[in-house]
C-alpha cells in the first residue's frame, strides 16, 4: 500500500483568494481523503465494490448538502466550500465524488428547494448524516440527452399516486434509501416524488460490468405499480426546469470535482518525471515531458480561475445555467486530456493500479458524459451566444 504523497500545486497563488474557512474545509477534505480513500480506493476499485465504510468519514468532513442549513443538518456552507471538498473527494476518486454529488445535489438540494418544510425536516437530517443515502431518478434507457421526453408517469389515484417506469445509470440506486424521482403526471407535467426503499412495486438491480466509475454503486430504479403517498410529491416546482436546477448544482460540483483529479494525474506524473531514469538522466529533464508538464499546470490553472469565479458567482445568485455548463465541459475535458497525458509519462507504468492515473482517466469518461456530454453542453454555449437552439 502505497503512502498518499499528493501536494497540490497552486501557481497562481489562489489560496490568496480563499478565506480561512475556506482553507479549513478543504484541507480537512484532504485529509480525510489521504486517510480513508487513497489507502483503499484501487483495491475496491480492481473489485468493482463501493467502500461503504466511508459513508460516515463523508457525512463527517460536510460532503453531504455542505450549503444545506444546519437547521437541517447541513454545515451552512458556502459554494466555493462545497466545490472545494468536492475537488478534493474526486482527488481520491470520481465514484466517491459522484456519490456525495448526488446525496447533496441531486437528492437534499430539490428536498430543499423544492420541498415543503415536512419533507425537509423529515428526510435532509438523515441524509446529512449519512444514515440515509439518497438516489437521482432522471436518466431513462430511451431519454439521456432528452430528459423531457421521459416516459416514467404517475396517476391520481386519490389517495395516493400510482407510479410507473424505469430509470437507470443511477449512483447510489442499489443501496439508497430514498430516490428523488422525476415523473410526468396525466397531463404530461414533469414533478418530483420522493420514492422511499421498501415500497411496493420498487427495485434497484445492480449494473455490472463496468470499465469506468468501478468504485461507485450503479444501478436501474424501477416502479412496477408503486404505490406513493400523495405527500412525497415535491410541491414548489414542477416542469423541466425542476430537475435542471439540480443539474446545475450538481455540474458546479463536476466543475470543481474534475479539478481534483487532474491535479492528482499531474502531481504523480511530476513526481515520476523527477524518479524515473533513462538515459543517465530524469525523464522530467527532456523537452517533451516539460512540454507535457507545463501544458498541464497552465490548464489546471485556468480550469482553477474558472471555477473559482463561478463560486463567487454562485454565492451572490449571478451565475447562469449556461456559465455553469461552460465550466463543466471545459474542466472535465482538462482533466481527461492530462489524465491521458500524465499516463504517457509513466509508460507501461501508467496503466497499473499502484498509480492512480488509468484508474482516473477510465472514471473521467464517465464524468465527461454524465449531466450533460461533452457536446450537449458545447451547444448550450452555443445557444447562449448566438440566440438559435440547435436541439430544435
Amino acid at each position: 500500500m502505497k503512502p498518499d504523497l499528493f501536494e497540490a500545486p497552486d501557481y497562481y497563488n489562489l489560496d490568496e483568494l480563499l478565506t480561512d474557512e475556506h482553507k479549513l474545509v478543504r484541507d480537512a477534505a484532504r485529509e480525510w481523503v489521504k486517510r480513508d480513500v487513497s489507502p483503499i480506493i484501487e483495491d475496491y476499485a480492481q473489485r468493482a465494490e463501493f467502500p461503504k465504510q466511508i459513508i460516515k468519514g463523508l457525512a463527517d468532513i460536510g460532503a453531504f448538502g455542505p450549503y444545506i442549513p444546519e437547521e437541517y443538518g447541513g454545515a451552512g456552507l458556502d459554494q466555493i466550500s462545497y466545490g472545494l471538498i468536492m475537488q478534493e473527494i474526486e482527488r481520491g476518486d470520481s465514484g466517491v465524488r459522484s456519490t456525495a454529488s448526488v446525496q447533496s445535489s441531486l437528492v437534499m438540494y430539490p428536498i430543499y428547494k423544492y420541498g415543503n418544510e415536512e419533507q425537509r425536516k423529515k428526510y435532509l437530517p438523515k441524509l446529512a448524516s449519512g444514515e440515509w443515502m439518497g438516489s437521482f431518478g432522471l436518466t431513462e434507457p430511451d431519454h439521456g440527452s432528452n430528459p423531457g421526453g421521459m416516459t416514467t408517469n404517475f396517476k391520481d389515484m386519490g389517495d395516493h399516486y400510482l407510479l410507473n417506469g424505469a430509470k437507470m445509470w443511477i449512483s447510489n440506486a442499489p443501496f439508497c434509501n430514498v430516490a428523488v424521482v422525476w415523473a410526468k403526471n396525466e397531463e404530461g407535467r414533469i414533478h418530483g416524488l420522493i420514492v422511499e426503499r421498501g415500497m411496493e412495486g420498487f427495485t434497484t438491480p445492480e449494473t455490472h460490468n463496468k470499465w469506468s466509475l468501478r468504485a461507485s454503486a450503479t444501478g436501474e430504479l424501477i416502479f412496477d405499480n408503486v404505490k406513493v403517498p400523495k405527500e412525497n410529491l415535491l410541491p414548489n416546482k414542477s416542469g423541466l426546469g425542476a430537475p435542471l436546477g439540480c443539474l446545475d448544482s450538481a455540474r458546479f460540483g463536476i466543475a470543481w470535482g474534475a479539478i481534483g483529479a487532474a491535479m492528482d494525474c499531474y502531481d504523480t506524473a511530476l513526481r515520476y518525471s523527477k524518479e524515473r531514469m533513462q538515459f543517465g538522466k530524469p525523464i522530467g529533464q527532456f523537452q517533451l515531458q516539460q512540454k507535457k508538464l507545463a501544458e498541464m499546470i497552465t490548464e489546471i490553472t485556468k480550469a482553477q480561475l474558472l471555477a473559482w469565479k463561478l463560486g463567487v458567482m454562485r454565492n451572490n445568485g449571478t451565475a447562469t445555467s449556461a456559465q455553469i455548463s461552460m465550466a463543466k465541459r471545459n474542466n472535465v475535458d482538462m482533466a481527461i486530456n492530462i489524465a491521458r497525458e500524465a499516463r504517457q509519462m509513466l509508460g507501461g507504468m501508467g496503466i497499473s493500479g499502484d498509480y492512480s492515473i488509468m484508474r482516473h482517466s477510465m472514471n473521467l469518461e464517465s464524468v465527461i458524459t454524465y449531466e450533460g456530454t461533452h457536446d450537449i453542453h458545447l451547444l448550450i454555449t452555443g445557444l447562449d451566444i448566438t440566440g438559435l437552439n440547435a436541439f430544435k
